[in-house]
């Protein structure tokens, strides 16, 4: 097997661990009686992606083989996640503080290892010959890929009096309503486990020493000297508010609608994990299209494109419905998203990499992740959760109810709000 197909099946393996919960942990919550508490769980990832990268890119730079440390990092994230199956599996409503606990300490060790599988296929293909702006974009595709196939396996998948069935109509013990989902994401994260430790070595390098500020890219926060960097880095963080949002809310919305007895056996609420795929689908599209977007509008207009893709994301949630035609909006919905996540972090990426200067450029890109991915996301998925719980409310059932409309009308109004403040304010020089 060649290096790049070994390092294309690691990417799927990564990303097959987090597409196993991430856009269907909400479902299993609200049956578990932790619905009212589904921002707090998507908010810690926010958490900890604030210093725990940081960390563990330290002792990979340091005293650990980042092959190791990816394979090491995946073992704690993953036993973690069949405890969390374990909890689900003896317990209808497991105890809450220590399923919190237990999913904080997996997301903790699972979230730097994004960052982590990069080095480590960064460095296996220089030490081959190859050259990473073209070798690995692709291999970074089978990541999307792999999110996508695990959304799909649990969107289908159910465990039925003792058996494994694959279906796509009404049953309430498909993996993407139960605590499954959390065995699928463990058991996938313990094959890389196992994985990691069939890489080639990833020589630690000796570096020049650095002040504790430098390790920690914490010099990057002089940046905010500049009035348009400081603009940049806090619109990043408004537009970082929007992000989580739908990767929280949008499965239990759609599979609200199986508490409307008019739509209970439509497609689109039995399968909402499926059809939220799109957006995954729309994202690793919406890559190739950039650098043409680039190059005829420059970075403003495609980062203000992004912005008010965001508005039609919210506005085509708050006003379809599961059935045809409302369902097209749904579809539509999922399709802008790869414009508005994808044309704001790759452009706002490619911003920072030509303002900065080359002494502080990775860390200023730690800032901008920081920003969007860190406190803007954490900060926008706990009061989208507040905004959330005023207007809908968990039933017996376990489906998300209320006035979703007026929700995700609020959340599109926030959106343009924020587009047009940064279109009159932020004005890049020589852009």
């Amino acid at each position: 097997m060649s290096i790049k197909v070994r390092l294309a099946l690691m990417n799927f393996i990564e990303f097959a661990v987090w597409g196993a919960y991430l856009i269907s942990m909400g479902n299993y919550l609200g049956k578990a009686g932790m619905g009212a508490e589904i921002s707090w769980f998507y908010a810690i990832q926010g958490v900890v992606s604030i210093f725990m990268p940081t960390l563990i890119g330290i002792v990979a730079d340091k005293y650990i083989q980042p092959q190791r440390l990816l394979g090491l990092c995946h073992l704690l994230a993953g036993v973690s996640m069949c405890g969390l199956f374990w909890m689900g599996q003896t317990a209808g409503q497991p105890d809450e503080s220590l399923f919190m606990a237990v999913y904080t300490f997996s997301v903790a060790f699972y979230m730097p290892t994004l960052a982590l599988s990069n080095t480590v296929a960064f460095t296996i293909l220089k030490n081959n010959g190859l050259d990473t702006v073209k070798d690995f974009p692709p291999i970074r595709v089978f990541g999307t890929v792999g999110f996508i196939v695990m959304m799909w396996l649990v969107n289908c998948a159910a465990w039925d009096n003792g058996s494994l069935l694959f279906v796509l109509g009404d049953n309430n013990n498909k993996f993407q309503y139960t605590h499954f989902q959390f065995l699928v994401s463990g058991l996938m994260s313990l094959v890389l486990f196992l994985y990691c430790f069939t890489f080639p070595e990833c020589k630690l390098v000796k570096k020049e020493k650095q002040s504790l500020s430098e390790a920690w890219g914490l010099d990057a926060f002089r940046l905010f000297k500049s009035k348009q960097m400081a603009l940049f880095f806090i619109f990043s963080a408004m537009l970082g508010m929007s992000l989580q949002v739908t990767n929280g809310y949008a499965t239990p919305f759609i599979t609200s609608f199986k508490g409307d007895p008019a739509m209970i056996n439509t497609f689109a609420a039995n399968n909402a994990t499926l059809l939220v795929s799109i957006s995954q689908v729309a994202e690793a599209l919406c890559i190739l299209l950039i650098p043409f977007v680039l190059k005829r509008y420059g970075i403003k207009i495609v980062m203000l494109i992004a912005m008010f893709a965001w508005v039609l994301r919210f506005g085509f949630f708050g006003l379809g419905n599961p059935a045809f035609p409302g369902v097209i909006l749904f579809v539509l919905s999922c399709i802008v998203y790869g414009v508005a996540f994808d044309f704001f972090n790759v452009s706002g990426g490619l911003f920072v990499d030509q303002k900065c200067d080359i002494k502080v450029r990775a860390s200023a890109q730690g800032l901008f992740m920081l920003m969007t991915n860190g406190l803007g996301a954490t900060i926008g998925t706990l009061l989208a959760g507040k905004i959330i719980n005023h207007y809908c409310a968990f039933t017996p059932d376990g489906y998300l109810m209320g006035d979703w409309r007026t929700c995700w009308l609020i959340f599109a109004g926030y959106a343009l709000v924020v587009g047009i403040l940064f279109a009159i304010l932020f004005k890049p020089k020589n852009m």
